[in-house]
């Protein structure tokens, strides 16, 4: 395959794949966690993909390609992927599985084992910041609240960043978000 080829397949999104980037026991590992058993029943029918509504406005996500990439072992590839942080947890995906492959579930290990590994995108790491420090996930600027008391509206109430730390306690979730120096 020439340069011009190679590059071509790049712009349509399309990578190649390495032998020394699989990993032929991680599909194995999968199927060994809670949600992961049917993982090697996909035979890629598409229907998560069809009928996810993430799928349905973004170019990126697809719920089928994650699985794929699963079973062929590209662990690395799928953990570092922003991609993968997309999915909404609707489930629609594992309810419509003609196979029983619960592909949440699947998508939801995998973003586990990302955190472990600290591939965590950095907007979710300041959205997990931000509870820890105030017990929101988002920052509520000064000028908002300024905003608020000066149309009459109450204050809003205060986080409990104090009994989040109690409930994580022992759930190393600082260190995750440190991790990979970002």
């Amino acid at each position: 395959m020439n340069e011009q080829d190679k590059s071509g397949q790049e712009k349509m999104g399309k990578q190649i794949i390495k032998a020394s980037e699989l990993d032929p026991k991680f599909k194995y590992e999968i199927t060994q966690m809670h949600g992961g058993e049917k993982l090697l029943m996909c035979f890629q029918c598409g229907t998560c993909t069809s009928d996810c509504p993430v799928a349905r406005y973004s170019d990126s996500y697809r719920p089928r390609q994650l699985i794929r990439m699963t079973q062929l072992g590209l662990k690395e590839r799928i953990l570092k992927s922003e991609t993968l942080w997309l999915c909404a947890a609707c489930f629609t995906c594992t309810d419509r599985c003609p196979q029983g492959v619960k592909v949440a579930d699947v998508i939801r290990i995998l973003k586990n084992l990302a955190i472990k590994e600290g591939y965590v995108p950095p907007v979710f790491k300041e959205l997990a910041s931000s509870i820890l420090d105030n017990g929101y996930a988002y920052r509520i600027p000064e000028l908002r609240i300024k905003k608020r008391e000066q149309i009459g509206l109450p204050p809003l109430p205060k986080g409990n960043p104090e009994s989040l730390a109690k409930i994580l306690h022992g759930i190393e979730l600082k260190k995750l978000l440190e991790k990979r120096g970002e």
